[in-house]
């Protein structure tokens, strides 16, 4: 099965790429990141605390550790971070379908 990561689902969201010919690059108007970069960044992100709490979990369950406190927080850091990315999306989609409303 082919390795799938957030980044590469996202090249969508940047456009057509320099071997198109026209020019797109990484880097936005005021020559920070762009959205897709950054978006595919936070996502990252939220990936790896997701794997790390998977790991504190693995390692509490089989005894490698016995700090439940820095288990648990590591748990609840990874659910935040999928909450407020949640809300990011719904607020996306949002701004999606009143743009998709708009009449011209």
């Amino acid at each position: 099965m082919k390795d799938i990561t957030v980044s590469s689902n996202l090249q969508a969201l940047q456009g057509p790429g320099p071997s198109q010919g026209l020019g797109a690059s990484k880097v936005g108007a005021e020559g920070g990141p762009s959205f897709a970069d950054t978006l595919a960044d936070s996502l990252d992100k939220v990936n790896t605390m997701q794997k790390q709490a998977d790991v504190a979990i693995q390692d509490f369950v089989v005894g490698d550790t016995r700090n439940i406190h820095e288990t648990m927080i590591a748990v609840g850091k990874a659910d935040l971070a999928f909450r407020l990315t949640m809300q990011v999306r719904n607020k996306i989609v949002e701004a999606y379908q009143e743009v998709m409303r708009t009449q011209v």
